[in-house]
């Protein structure tokens, strides 16, 4: 198994987490989570789908792997019936899906007298990585940090500012605000010029 070889090559140095997307059943979940529980990862993200709490409470029942959701949940309503059902112990929330700090806080808040951890999720722009930056910073149940690289290069051209990154963290900023400035030149410099409103599937295979 790939995940035995990982880590035998890393040993503790470094946490494997474990995701899936929602694809397995709540038995191949089972199933699964026995095999991986030898290796002690992080955590097993979205055994199940996140829409049936129920399911994936069962699994978090099965397994002494932490169970971790909510990257495609959108409400504290949602992430409240993943706390009432057991269903997980680390939530994902994406700050630019979940209604911004403020709603991000209360789900933190509510993670927090349920012995939660929260793990904010990033697949978007350094705006929303900002975001993430400063809710972690102030939530007691903060775990761990999802970057984009060590935000540099291209993915930080929208900014005049940088996001401080120092042996293997990331510094919270002073500034006021999100702590970054939006270069708006840079941003008019390089519109838009698709239709979708959203990641799509591709409908070819990519062949790099």
């Amino acid at each position: 198994m790939f995940v035995k070889r990982i880590r035998e090559a890393v040993g503790t140095r470094a946490d494997l987490l474990f995701g899936t997307h929602g694809q397995f059943t709540v038995s191949g979940a089972k199933r699964m989570a026995r095999r991986l529980e030898a290796y002690e990862p992080l955590w097993f993200e979205e055994p199940t789908t996140p829409e049936n709490p129920a399911d994936m409470a069962e699994v978090a029942r099965f397994t002494s792997i932490p169970i971790s959701t909510g990257e495609r949940l959108c409400t504290k309503h949602e992430f409240a019936r993943v706390l009432e059902t057991g269903a997980a112990s680390i939530l994902q929330m994406d700050l630019g899906r979940v209604g911004g700090l403020l709603e991000a806080k209360k789900i933190a808040s509510m993670a927090e007298t349920r012995q939660a951890q929260i793990a904010p999720h990033l697949y978007c722009g350094p705006v929303v990585a900002a975001a993430n930056i400063q809710i972690s910073a102030c939530s007691p149940n903060f775990l761990i940090l999802e970057s984009i690289g060590r935000f540099e290069g291209s993915y930080m051209t929208c900014l005049r500012s940088s996001i401080a990154w120092e042996d293997g963290y990331v510094i919270p900023p002073e500034t006021p605000g999100l702590g970054v400035e939006l270069d708006d030149e840079a941003i008019a410099a390089s519109p838009y010029e698709g239709t979708e409103l959203h990641l799509d599937a591709a409908q070819e295979p990519v062949v790099q």
